[in-house]
């Protein structure tokens, strides 16, 4: 039993500081050229698409980053089926999607967010 904990335990560490390096080598500066085509979008609030159906685009300023990373991962592998998020997500290395990330989640991008 105690094996089995310690092997859990590492496991779980070994996750969890996976993604503390991925979040370190995040850098939202350079974001601010890669949102550019985001903005168009989630910058407007109470925005809808009509393409292909009617769908209410959320709010990205103030999200947590392994959110929005997930999610452009899932819209990359087709997990997520919005044809222009699809598209969008497919020119998207792991280091843009990292660094998008961290431009959103950002405390200045929260709060203006708000």
């Amino acid at each position: 039993m105690k094996r089995l904990f310690a092997i859990g335990l590492s496991l779980g560490l070994a996750v969890l500081g996976s993604g503390m390096v991925q979040a370190a080598e995040a850098n939202s500066v350079p974001a601010r050229d890669k949102v550019s085509m985001c903005i168009g979008c989630h910058g407007i609030p109470g925005y809808k698409t009509a393409f292909p159906v009617t769908y209410s685009v959320p709010k990205l300023g103030g999200q947590h980053a392994a959110y929005i990373v997930k999610a452009l991962q899932a819209y990359k592998s087709g997990d997520r089926s919005h044809p222009s998020m699809r598209a969008i997500a497919a020119g998207l290395s792991d280091k843009d999607m990292a660094d998008v990330a961290a431009y959103y989640s950002a405390p200045a991008v929260q709060a203006a967010a708000k």
